[in-house]
This record gives C-alpha cells, sequence and structure tokens, in this order.
C-alpha cells in the first residue's frame, strides 16, 4: 500500500472484532512509531504497549469518551518527556500518525483516546493521573492519548476529497 491511500483510506475504528492481533503486526506497528521524526533528534516520546484485558478495561475508563477501548486487542499508550525536548506533543502526534498509517496498510484497526487536554490543566491532570496510576508510568512523563489496536468489525467507507 502507499501512503496515499493508508491516508485516503485511514478511519477511526471503534468497533472491534473478539480476535488477537498477532504480536508481529503489534510490533510493526510500534516500530513506525518509534522511526518517526522528532524534534531536534531527541526521543521526548514513549510507547506503552498495553494487551492485558483487564489494563484495557481499566483504561476505558480514561475518559466517558473511551468506552470502545474495551474492545480492543491492544492499546498504545504515548507519553512524552517535556524534560528532553519542549516539542513532546508534536513528537508524540506525529508517532501517532506514523503508527496509524501503518496498521491501516496492515488492515488493522485505530481509535484515538485524547488524554493530555490543553486547554483545562485540572482534566488533563485527571486523565493523565488515571493512566499513570494504571500503568505504574513516572511521574516525569506525560501521557498524550492512548491508540485503541484492533481488527475493524466495520470496514468505514474512504475519505473522498472535498478541497
Amino acid at each position: 500500500m502507499d501512503v496515499l491511500k493508508a491516508i485516503h483510506t485511514r478511519r477511526e475504528i471503534t468497533s472491534f472484532k473478539d480476535k488477537p492481533v498477532p504480536n508481529d503486526l503489534l510490533e510493526g506497528i510500534l516500530e513506525a512509531g518509534y522511526l518517526a521524526p522528532t524534534g531536534n533528534n531527541l526521543p521526548s516520546r514513549e510507547l506503552i504497549l498495553v494487551t492485558n484485558k483487564q489494563k484495557l478495561e481499566t483504561l476505558e475508563k480514561t475518559t466517558p469518551y473511551m468506552e470502545w477501548l474495551k474492545e480492543a486487542s491492544a492499546a498504545i499508550v504515548i507519553t512524552g518527556r517535556p524534560d528532553v525536548s519542549k516539542y513532546w506533543i508534536q513528537d508524540g502526534s506525529i508517532s501517532s500518525s506514523f503508527m496509524w498509517l501503518r496498521a491501516t496498510e496492515l488492515e488493522v484497526g485505530v481509535g484515538f483516546g485524547a488524554v493530555y487536554n490543553f486547554e483545562d490543566a485540572e482534566e488533563s491532570a485527571k486523565r493523565e493521573d488515571w493512566v499513570r496510576n494504571s500503568l505504574n508510568i513516572p511521574n516525569d512523563r506525560r501521557i498524550l492519548a492512548i491508540l485503541g489496536i484492533g481488527f475493524p468489525e466495520n470496514k468505514p467507507e474512504a475519505k473522498e476529497l472535498s478541497f
């Protein structure tokens, strides 16, 4: 699959089949995230793979908008290191995009759950603390987002260009 086709066919998936994603596919998705560029080439983002069903059900409660996460086969928690780079948000966001495109190429679905909230520090702290405590993430990491990973229950239509 070429990149433009992946961009056209990429859709957010919030309903997953009850079928595990094989480890080699998960590793390929993570690899794409780690190969993504970073500001000043600094390793400011870290990715945490979660495959334990109980942990997925716990992470689903991070916000009221991630109920679909309990259906996912896995999750990738995207964390950032502000102490390493001031571009940690951008670095994690780019990493997220690269993983999403690789997953699309592998015919694996992705749902996006925002954790970090730029406009509401109190809400962001609540969400981040929930994830941090659920996974024992060190305090020097910020939690940007959670990607739910799984085989799509339904395949939405590709997007049409509209410009």
